[in-house]
């Protein structure tokens, strides 16, 4: 049995009357133990809660990254007219990047309220903004057609997006964290990820058959079947959300902190792990870089856009994978190990893709794309929401999340427009692309080194203790 796994809870009767102690998989089937209450950390609920997290991630980051795919190639001709192509394509990126501005607004309202009336509804709202805001640009007109109301409603619907995100990730992770077993918080958080490579695996395969239609036909009328082809995931995950219950350690917090203001507590009490979450959060900018700058720059150097495309769906094919895989890697040797080893490993791999760019041999361009993408990056793609979630405290947790990586990833959204501008002329034009993502890399791995090693702490001794309530540990049955 794993040590770092509550054994079960002393029933709550006289020695004459215990009932009998049943643990199965490592998690306690005592009656009267966590499992017996609603929205325990039984198997069956840890595995609901990462489909759900799985879902949504994939219709977020498969919205996401149409988005980003049209703005690297087809939003600067329809939305953003101006004399200068160049200029024309820095606008439409940074049409990308101005979601995760409102990003923090999001965090802060749905964090309030994931923290108040409950993780589910709010992961179900997430959902139904995200989708209905992707249809929305799959309607709208043209510059052509209505001017400069175009670029404006898009911008409007780009914020609707961002707005949700800031909520999206924060809620899975929320979710399933609280509800997985002692030592596999790691592996079944991690499935929110998954589902953001699964989404880019799906963006890119959607996209596939409509970058190779001819311009005509992608600039009519191609380009909106992707953003309308959203309301198939919104079915799916709304079915699948609504049947969630809500995690045992949440309703229990609820009722003894009733009157309690999330953000406030925030603050007062965990400011400088907020500070942290912003600091390693800019790992994103690896994600940003990959998916939508270097699309945009690889066929400026002459490589096919639709071989392109195979390299991002292959990677993330992988990363599929990957990302459990480096969860469960960091329940056994620890949150931070992994982390810094990743992002670190992130410069050389990310120089390595750059490299195989200019190599114009597609073989290495495959290989460089699956190392760097596939399978480095993941090892902080895949921890960041157990990791972060593990840093707060209960009636905060989702807050502290939310607020904290969503300031953090600004500067990832905003990197496909920074590395536009860093690009240099010639072969090696790109390096100050790289000098940048380096920094920032440092940057997230000094600020894992000062975190608390969470991923061996049992669930209720998470967060500072003064936020945690003194009765939760006995109500909940766990053995501290």
């Amino acid at each position: 049995m794993d040590p770092h796994r509550p054994t079960g809870p002393s029933a709550r009767t006289t020695p004459d009357h215990r009932p009998p102690h049943l643990t199965v998989d490592g998690i306690d089937l005592t009656i009267g133990s966590i499992v017996d209450t609603r929205g325990g950390a039984t198997l069956v609920n840890a595995k609901k809660s990462a489909l759900a997290g799985f879902v949504g991630s994939t219709l977020e980051y498969y919205d996401f990254f149409i988005y980003g795919l049209c703005a690297a190639l087809i939003f600067p001709r329809l939305f953003f007219h101006t004399s200068s192509p160049a200029l024309a394509t820095l606008m439409s990126l940074a049409s990308f990047g101005v979601a995760y501005v409102i990003r923090p607004l999001g965090a802060l309202v749905l964090g309030h309220f994931g923290d108040t009336i409950g993780r589910k509804q709010v992961m179900v709202l997430t959902l139904v903004l995200m989708g209905a805001a992707s249809v929305g640009i799959g309607l709208l007109p043209t510059y052509d057609a209505i001017g400069a109301w175009a670029p404006t409603l898009l911008l409007v619907l780009r914020l609707v997006q961002g707005f949700s995100a800031g909520g999206e990730a924060a809620g899975a992770s929320t979710l399933t964290l609280e509800h997985s077993p002692e030592g596999r918080r790691g592996f079944f958080t991690s499935f929110a990820m998954a589902g953001f490579a699964a989404g880019m695996v799906i963006a890119n395969l959607v996209f596939l058959p409509v970058a190779a239609l001819p311009d005509a036909a992608l600039y009519a009328w191609g380009w909106r079947i992707p953003f309308l082809a959203s309301v198939v995931v919104i079915v799916i995950g709304y079915v699948v959300r609504r049947s969630l219950e809500e995690p045992e350690v949440f309703v229990e917090e609820a009722e003894h902190e009733a009157q309690v203001v999330p953000v406030a507590a925030l603050f007062r009490t965990q400011a400088a792990d907020v500070a942290r979450v912003v600091a390693m959060s800019i790992f994103n900018i690896f994600q940003s870089l990959f998916a939508v700058w270097s699309l945009g720059y690889a066929t400026h150097e002459g490589l096919s856009r639709t071989t392109m495309l195979w390299v991002s769906i292959a990677a993330n094919g992988l990363a599929i994978a990957a990302i459990p895989f480096w969860g469960w890697v960091s329940d056994r040797v620890g949150r931070r190990p992994v982390w810094i080893a990743a992002i670190l490993g992130c410069i050389p791999a990310f120089f390595f893709y750059m490299w195989s760019l200019q190599q114009h041999n597609y073989a290495v361009v495959f290989l460089a794309g699956m190392v760097f993408a596939g399978f480095v990056y993941c090892g902080v793609n895949g921890l960041w929401p157990s990791f972060f979630t593990e840093l707060f405290a209960p009636r905060v947790r989702y807050s502290g999340f939310a607020i904290g990586t969503q300031i953090g990833f600004m500067i990832g959204g905003f990197a496909p427009a920074v590395a536009a501008a860093l690009l240099g002329p010639g072969t090696w034009g790109w390096l100050p692309v790289l000098v940048f993502a380096a920094v920032c890399a440092v940057i997230s791995a000094v600020a894992a080194l000062s975190a608390r090693e969470t991923a061996f702490t049992p669930l209720v001794d998470l967060g500072p203790g003064l936020l945690r309530t003194e009765a939760q540990p006995r109500r909940l049955g766990v053995k501290v």
